[in-house]
């Protein structure tokens, strides 16, 4: 047992007669003795834990620079105005937009797939997925857009600062990446009336990569294919692990599956998608930082991003939202879409379907658990007029008779939504107003508004019955010839005032839908079941 205090040489030092312990030019005083030396166990110790933690600190700066060094960058947004992109956008919610784009392109690493005359520079983009996290994380979606798709086109700077590119009203949306990624977003900016955060853009190197980090995908189709005359991708019947070049084959093939048309192709690359999220968040990937950096390395290293989207930081943000979201939440959509009216081998946005889906998605509506149509935020309701607006009136309910088919209406577009004013003509024309015409589409306004002139106040007040208008809405305007309705972006689909309609099965799968192997094209069966 260690020694009492009172036990120890302090007591033989009292029969010792006191000399000075201090050299002659040594300091005096308690807080200059010498400090006892540390045990040798206790040094090795500190030394090694003061190592691993220089050497943990240098590790963790070196795979931060190492991962910065990985990134390429590019400009969020790189439309200018215009008629299309000078649209206002919605407010910011708390939602986060992610635009993931797969390039065409032969350049660099790609050359393999093709020659320089098939895609060269940014290419076409062969896959457009935005992805949309709902502000609480309880809910994603992925939306698919047709690579046919005809939008109007922003005009854009190109990624060298040259002049800028002039857009179209009507130009097919794959080739907007063209002018750069930023030039794809702008477009999609104004076609949804959302405002996207970042992009990611990836070649066929990226997608072989990142399957192969992953440890493969696991696919299943209805019968043994082989796409012998496309993307090359031979897969037994059953399910298979398809990684490197296989996954390539497998998001690239045209024809191998459903009716060969493009929407069968999208359906594959949302179910490859779709199996892919299950592994990855069956492996807990997104909250173990090893298999995150693993998986961070592959992303930096083969895909282009924006630059807000170029640091540590906000990678592991977005992978902290999306590890809290339960795959039934996960919802793949295409985009409505029909024929395009000038070409039927491409197609356009179906209305009003295209633009009340669009209207879900800035309203944070659920697409997997919420009813078909929730009430959405209407301020304009109770809102009164400043002193320079035009002044308010409340129509009388004790209106003349007058003949409906020979008003004059006129419907304005300042939704931000293309194509909104559509379905509102219809209702106008069904019930009666078949005089009703398109006034075309206007800066966006943030309240919709009834604004009539002379001897029109009984008209107005219909209208605004018809579509469920608060009367604060219906306003008298002695420059306005007949009836006008402007509608804002408080009111982006459907048609009665202050509802969200979501369009009916538009939800294609979820990433929980793991049952189901895809249909093969038959073309595509492997033996050949006929003979040419």
């Amino acid at each position: 047992m260690g020694r009492r205090r009172a036990d120890s040489g302090a007591a033989d030092a009292e029969q010792t007669p006191r000399t000075s312990v201090h050299g002659e030019n040594e300091p005096v005083g308690r807080h200059f003795r010498p400090l006892a030396k540390a045990p040798l166990w206790l040094r090795i110790t500190a030394l090694s834990v003061a190592a691993m933690l220089v050497v943990g600190l240098a590790g963790a700066g070196f795979l931060v620079l190492k991962l910065q060094h990985n990134v390429t960058t590019a400009r969020l947004n790189v439309g200018v105005g215009n008629s299309s992109s000078g649209k206002s956008q919605v407010e910011d919610t708390g939602s986060l937009q992610i635009l993931i784009l797969g390039t065409d392109t032969r350049d660099g690493a790609n050359s393999q797939y093709g020659t320089a005359e098939d895609s060269t520079g940014e290419g076409n983009s062969d896959v457009m997925l935005l992805m949309d996290i709902s502000a609480d994380n309880s809910h994603v979606s992925v939306t698919s857009f047709p690579r046919d798709l005809i939008v109007p086109i922003p005009d854009c700077t190109p990624a060298d600062g040259g002049d800028p590119v002039a857009g179209t009203p009507a130009g097919q949306l794959n080739a907007a990446l063209e002018v750069g990624p930023g030039c794809t977003v702008a477009a999609i900016n104004d076609l949804t009336g959302l405002t996207i955060d970042h992009f990611m853009l990836a070649d066929f190197t990226a997608v072989k990569e990142l399957s192969n980090a992953l440890g493969g995908v696991e696919v299943c189709v209805d019968h043994a294919l082989y796409d012998d005359d496309g993307s090359w991708l031979k897969l037994p019947a059953g399910k298979s692990l398809v990684q490197g070049e296989q996954a390539l084959a497998f998001v690239r093939t045209r024809h191998a599956f459903g009716d060969a048309s493009d929407l069968a192709r999208i359906q594959a690359q949302q179910y490859f998608l779709g199996s892919m999220v299950r592994k990855v968040k069956s492996e807990g990937t997104l909250t173990n930082l090893p298999k995150l950096y693993t998986l961070a390395d592959v992303v930096t290293k083969n895909l282009t991003i924006d630059e807000g989207l170029a640091s540590i930081p906000s990678m592991i943000s977005i992978a902290s939202r999306l590890a809290k979201i339960d795959l039934s939440n996960v919802a793949f959509v295409t985009v409505p879409y029909e024929a395009y009216v000038a070409d039927n081998a491409r197609v356009q946005l179906k209305e009003p379907e295209a633009g009340q889906y669009f209207a879900a998605l800035r309203n944070g509506t659920s697409l997997t658990g919420s009813p078909a149509a929730t009430t959405a935020p209407s301020a304009s309701a109770e809102a009164s007029t400043t002193a320079s607006d035009p002044v308010t009136v409340v129509p009388t309910t004790e209106a003349p008779v007058y003949e409906k088919a020979l008003q004059q209406v006129s419907v304005s577009n300042a939704s931000a939504i293309v194509g909104r004013s559509v379905e509102l003509l219809q209702s106008l024309v069904s019930a009666g107003f078949s005089g009703s015409w398109q006034a075309g589409d206007v800066p966006a306004v943030n309240e919709t508004q009834i604004r009539y002139g002379a001897d029109m106040a009984d008209v107005a007040a219909d209208i605004a019955t018809l579509f469920n208008l608060p009367a604060s809405a219906v306003i008298s305007d002695p420059t306005v010839t007949g009836v006008s309705l402007v509608v804002g972006t408080d009111w982006t689909s459907g048609t009665s005032f202050g509802s969200v309609v979501v369009p009916p099965d538009i939800v294609a799968s979820t990433a929980n839908d793991s049952g189901g192997c895809l249909t093969v094209n038959p073309l595509k069966y492997y033996p050949t079941p006929f003979v040419q």
